[in-house]
């Protein structure tokens, strides 16, 4: 298993001065925000991807991959029952699929709540709306090499898909190899009932879940808070899982970079005594 940093926890610093100090503090990749390139589906320049990739591999880095998937431009849906925002959203899945390929990534985080909204008067028709999209998006997943996530929303943050059980019935029932889930700690802390190593024994076995987001309950990082991740690692360590751990904070104490610096220590020391 190997350590990534979300871009987006460095914020407003320059990406090759983001990519330098996630290398310094023990980071091996760093995963980007989209939008950050530019509004899907518009063509990102070649000397933009370039630049990106440039930056990374001058500082010992993999693009491991993307999160926060079609935020931009505002208002795609995968739920929504209008023919024409259902291309245009579909077209921008296809987008990040061969970006995130381009750059190296291997896989794409999509939460989104609010381009997974549920209209109250047709719930069921907008859930089916969604399964077939992220199933679209696996097979574009799949043709490019990579692997679209369909990620578990909080409740207080979602009206759908909250835990890996709902993600996995997704998943099984698109039955594309493009198309896995993930475990994002906070996230579980507040929806699931079984601790994050127990749903590691449930779903890592069966090649369900393919990327972590390690985060505390409280949206700092590890290592800030009451979640315990020595058991988290072990479970990894025991299913043999070889991807990408991403650091993915939401609360930054004392700052930015000190968040990110103690995130590694404290990840690394327990890769190591695993």
């Amino acid at each position: 298993m190997r350590l990534a940093l979300c871009a987006e926890t460095l914020a407003g610093e320059d990406f090759a001065a983001q990519c330098a100090f996630a290398a310094a503090v023990g980071y091996e990749g760093v995963e980007l925000a989209p939008f950050r390139l530019g509004q899907s589906p518009a063509p990102v320049p070649a000397s933009t991807r370039a630049a990106w990739r440039g930056a990374a591999a001058a500082a010992g880095l993999a693009i491991t991959g993307f999160h926060y998937a079609i935020v931009q431009p505002a208002g795609l849906s995968i739920t929504s029952a209008d023919p024409a925002l259902r291309a245009r959203t579909l077209e921008a899945m296809r987008w990040l699929c061969d970006l995130c390929a381009d750059l190296g990534g291997s896989y794409i985080v999509h939460g989104g709540p609010e381009q997974r909204r549920l209209d109250p008067a047709d719930r069921a028709g907008g859930l089916r709306r969604a399964a077939e999209a992220y199933a679209r998006a696996g097979e574009a997943a799949a043709a490019a090499g990579v692997t679209y996530l369909v990620e578990p929303v909080r409740a207080s943050r979602s009206d759908c898909i909250h835990t890996i059980a709902d993600a996995a019935a997704i998943v099984r029932a698109a039955g594309t190899p493009g198309l896995r889930t993930m475990l994002d700690v906070c996230t579980a802390a507040e929806a699931e009932t079984e601790p994050p190593a127990a749903l590691l024994d449930q779903w890592l076995p069966g090649g369900l879940i393919a990327h972590v987001h390690a985060n505390d309950a409280n949206r700092a990082a590890p290592g800030q808070g009451a979640t315990r991740f020595a058991p988290v690692i072990a479970a990894l360590r025991r299913h043999g899982y070889a991807g990408w751990i991403a650091v993915e904070p939401f609360v930054f104490e004392p700052d930015r970079r000190a968040c990110a610096a103690r995130a590694a220590g404290y990840l690394r020391g327990l890769m190591e005594a695993a």
